[in-house]
């Protein structure tokens, strides 16, 4: 099995990695990323189908790294409970979770977009169900996750933030050209990510004079068949001067989950292009 991390802090043979939402964009490179590190990975999604293309793929580049899969729904507590419970029958503990489960409203070719309307006319529906699974899901999965970490009195926790959570989004890169009707990215992704960087640092609070870690990692747009007009917009307000690529948060992940960031918690690990620099 090829180990590139082997012996180095990075390392996470042997260890016992829980992802939601792993079949997403970055769901998926997070999987792909703790595998290559030599982690034992249980993860979990809405789609039953796609996670088991996800552990196939996984187990096809590394034939040692044991792979769980189980159907999650972040907004029920007791299917947040039973795939906790899973990681802890399988391994008997849970080294690292990543909540990377997430409603996210798309502006990729061919979203719906007619529902990013004005804020004064914006679903009340849309608005409970993004914090039912970005918000109360992440709270959900921690408090299942934590009650195993206690046993072991290490851990660590990793959500995933945004850009908007620490600005307000620029809704001019939504505005197309000969678009009668503005779309826009909705008021209820920026408090979701906002309200997860509290969540992240009352944790760290929590666990004090404990190994339990908690940190948010922040990225920004990540590229994922875009238009030109789009991506033209979105890559001048980086400094970078482009869009992310999915690959490029796999070290990031591994940091945070390993003990090359053993002396880091409550902190927002921020890799947006220079977004927020500006």
């Amino acid at each position: 099995m090829n180990q590139p991390y082997k012996g180095t802090p990075f390392d996470l043979s042997g260890r016992a990695v829980l992802i939601s939402g792993a079949t997403g964009l970055l769901g998926t490179e997070f999987a792909l990323a703790a595998a290559s590190a030599g982690a034992d990975l249980i993860l979990g999604d809405l789609d039953g189908n796609r996670l088991e293309l996800l552990k196939n793929e996984i187990i096809a580049s590394h034939p040692d790294v044991h792979v769980l899969i189980q159907v999650l729904d972040v907004t029920r507590a007791d299917s947040c409970q039973s795939i906790a419970q899973l990681c802890e029958d399988r391994f008997g503990r849970i080294d690292g979770v990543v909540h990377s489960a997430a409603i996210d409203p798309k502006f990729e070719q061919g979203s719906d977009t007619s529902r990013f309307s004005k804020f004064t006319e914006f679903p009340l529906a849309l608005w409970q169900t993004s914090l039912d699974v970005n918000l109360t899901g992440a709270f959900q999965l921690a408090q299942a996750t934590c009650r195993i970490m206690e046993k072991s009195g290490r851990g660590s926790v990793v959500f995933l933030g945004s850009n908007y959570g620490l600005v307000g989004p620029d809704q001019r890169i939504y505005k197309k050209a000969g678009q009668e009707a503005q779309t826009y990215k909705p008021a209820v992704y920026s408090v979701c990510k906002a309200g997860l960087l509290g969540l992240t640092k009352f944790l760290a609070a929590y666990y004090m004079n404990t190994s339990i870690r908690t940190n948010l990692l922040t990225p920004s747009g990540v590229w994922n068949k875009h238009d030109s007009e789009f991506t033209g917009h979105y890559s001048s307000r980086t400094i970078l001067g482009r869009m992310s690529e999915k690959e490029e948060y796999r070290g990031a992940i591994l940091f945070l989950l390993s003990d090359a960031s053993s002396y880091m918690t409550g902190a927002n690990l921020v890799i947006d292009g220079g977004w927020t620099a500006l």
